[in-house]
C-alpha cells in the first residue's frame, strides 16, 4: 500500500503530541511524516520554560530528540519556515523556496506573542532596542539570561501565567523585578479578586513589585533600555523589559493559503478547515468560537485528530473542552475551571479564606453540582473537583469538606493525579510495582507529568512512598 504524504507545519507542544498520538496508532504505516519546525531545534515544553531562564540545560525540557525522530521514521526539518501551502496542487513551499508535495496537511503553528506597539520599542536606527525581549522561545530565555545581571532592574509587562514565571525567574537571578499588568487582578483570566489579592501579596513577599491596573507606555532609552514609562506617567527604572501580555495565534501563511481564517483557523468538530486535506490544531485553531492556549484541551484534539487521520475511531469528533488551569505560578500553586462566580440567584457560593496560611478556596454550584472552583495557596482538592466538574456528578451536601479534601472521589482507582492526560493514582502506582523507580521513568510509562508539570509533586511523593513500601 503506498503511504500518503502527511505534512505537519510547525514543531510546538501541539505538534510533538500529535505525533504522540499518530505513533500510538501505528500511523507511520500508513503515513510517510514529515514535521517542518521554524525553531533550529526539536520540540520542547514551554511551560517550563523558566528552568531555562534560570540556569537549566534545554535539555530538561525536551520533548523529542532527533533519535525519537530517527527510530520512528519521521522525517524532521528544523529550522525551516513554511511560506505558503497550494490546496489544489497539495504542495508547500518553505523559507528556502523548496516546495514538498503532501495528501494531507496539519497546521500546528500555534502562537506568536504579543508586543503592544508603544513608543520607544526601536532604538534611533531602527532596530530593536538593546534590553527589550518576549518571553516565548528557548532563544529567548536564553538571551535574557545573558544580559540579566544581579542588581539590575527589571520590568515584565504582563502579570498572567507566563508573565509571572518570567518575573519570579527573573527574582531568583537576582534581579529587582516589577510587574505591570493592565487589569486589576493579576491572573484575571483565571481568579477573581480575593484570589488575586491573595497571589500578588505571596509574589511581593518574594521581593517582586506589583502595579496593576496600568501597563508600559514608552521605553525610555538611549540604544538600550533604561526606563519604562507608566500610563499614568511613572517611570519606573529598567535594565531589561519583558514582554508576556499574551498571545496571537498564527494564522499567516493559512491565510495566505486561502484557509479561512478568524481569530484562528477555522476547524470543525473533526479539526478539519473549510479547505479540503488541511487540518489544524492547538493555539492556531478555532474551533466553535473558541482559540484554547492550555495544554490539556489541545491534547484533546490532538487524540480526536489522530483518530481520524488514521481511521483508529471513525466516530471521533472533538465537542469543545471543559477548560481547567493547575499550575505553580511564581512558586504558589493555583488551580481554576468552570465559572469564576454565581451567576443566577440560585447558584451557590462556597468560600474559604485562611490569609495566615495563604489560601483561597473557592465552589460556584448550579443545581447542586460543581460549576466552577478557584484554589490559591493550596490545590490538593483540585483533581477530585476536576473530575466531579468534567462528570457532572452531584455533589454531597458538605461542601466544606468537599473544598478542603476533595475527598468525593476517594479511591485510587478513580482519583486522577494528572488531569491533563486523565492518570490515575492506581496506575502510577501499578507503573512504580512494574519498576518505574525514577521520576522520568515514571512520566515516560504513565505520561503523567508531561503536560503542565503541576502533578509532579504528588508523583514524586507516590514515588518515595511505594518505593520504601515495596522495599521495606
Amino acid at each position: 500500500m503506498t503511504q500518503k504524504r502527511l505534512a505537519i507545519i510547525g514543531n510546538g507542544m501541539a505538534a510533538s503530541r500529535l505525533l504522540d498520538e499518530l505513533v500510538r496508532r501505528n500511523a507511520t504505516g500508513v503515513f510517510e511524516i514529515t514535521v517542518y519546525g521554524e525553531e533550529a531545534r526539536g520540540p520542547y515544553n514551554r511551560i517550563l520554560l523558566g528552568r531555562v531562564l534560570t540556569g537549566g540545560s534545554p535539555n530538561e525540557i525536551e520533548l523529542k530528540s532527533n533519535d525519537w525522530f530517527a527510530a520512528r521514521g519521521v522525517a524532521f526539518q528544523s529550522g525551516v519556515r513554511v511560506t505558503k501551502v497550494d490546496p489544489v496542487a497539495r504542495r508547500l513551499t518553505t523559507s528556502a523556496g523548496d516546495t514538498h508535495p503532501y495528501d494531507v496537511c496539519v497546521f500546528a503553528t500555534g502562537s506568536s506573542p504579543l508586543i503592544p506597539q508603544i513608543e520607544g520599542l526601536k532604538s534611533d536606527d531602527g532596530g530593536p532596542r538593546a534590553g527589550v525581549h518576549v518571553f516565548r522561545t528557548i532563544e529567548d530565555c536564553v538571551a535574557i539570561r545573558d544580559r540579566a545581571r544581579p542588581g539590575s532592574s527589571a520590568v515584565v509587562v504582563g502579570g498572567g501565567l507566563l508573565g509571572l514565571e518570567a518575573a519570579k525567574s527573573l527574582c531568583d537571578l537576582g534581579l529587582h523585578v516589577t510587574v505591570l499588568h493592565l487589569n486589576p487582578v493579576l491572573m484575571n483570566a483565571q481568579l477573581d479578586k480575593f484570589g488575586g489579592d491573595l497571589l500578588r501579596r505571596a509574589i511581593e513577599k518574594m521581593g517582586i513589585f506589583v502595579r496593576t491596573g496600568t501597563t508600559a507606555d514608552e521605553i525610555i532609552g538611549n540604544g538600550h533600555v533604561e526606563a519604562v514609562k507608566m500610563r499614568a506617567g511613572d517611570v519606573v527604572p529598567a535594565d531589561l523589559v519583558v514582554f508576556a501580555c499574551g498571545i496571537v495565534p498564527r494564522t499567516e501563511v493559512a491565510k495566505a493559503s486561502g484557509v479561512p481564517v478568524n481569530r484562528a483557523i477555522l476547524v470543525n468538530d473533526l479539526l478539519a478547515t473549510q479547505v479540503p486535506g488541511i487540518y489544524a490544531v492547538g493555539e492556531c485553531a478555532e474551533h466553535d468560537g473558541q482559540v484554547y492556549g492550555l495544554v490539556q484541551p489541545i491534547w484533546e484534539q490532538c487524540a480526536v485528530l489522530a483518530d481520524v487521520l488514521t481511521g483508529a475511531n471513525p466516530r471521533a469528533r472533538y465537542l469543545g473542552s471543559k477548560v481547567y488551569t493547575r499550575l505553580k505560578v511564581a512558586g504558589v500553586e493555583v488551580a481554576s475551571f468552570g465559572m469564576p462566580d454565581a451567576q443566577f440567584p440560585t447558584d451557590e457560593v462556597v468560600q474559604v479564606f485562611e490569609e495566615r496560611r495563604g489560601v483561597y478556596r473557592k465552589l460556584v454550584v448550579r443545581d447542586g453540582k460543581l460549576a466552577g472552583a478557584m484554589l490559591v495557596g493550596c490545590t490538593e482538592a483540585a483533581p477530585a473537583l476536576v473530575q466531579m466538574f468534567d462528570r457532572d456528578e452531584p455533589l454531597p451536601p458538605n461542601r466544606l469538606d468537599v473544598l478542603a479534601t476533595g475527598n468525593a472521589v476517594s479511591t485510587p482507582a478513580e482519583r486522577e493525579v494528572c488531569n491533563c492526560n486523565h492518570v490515575t493514582e492506581s496506575a502510577v502506582i501499578e507503573a512504580i510495582r512494574d519498576g518505574c523507580d525514577t521520576l522520568p521513568a515514571l512520566c515516560s510509562a504513565t505520561r503523567a507529568g508531561t503536560g503542565c508539570g503541576s502533578c509532579r509533586g504528588q508523583l514524586t511523593t507516590l514515588l518515595t512512598t511505594h518505593a520504601v513500601a515495596q522495599a521495606g
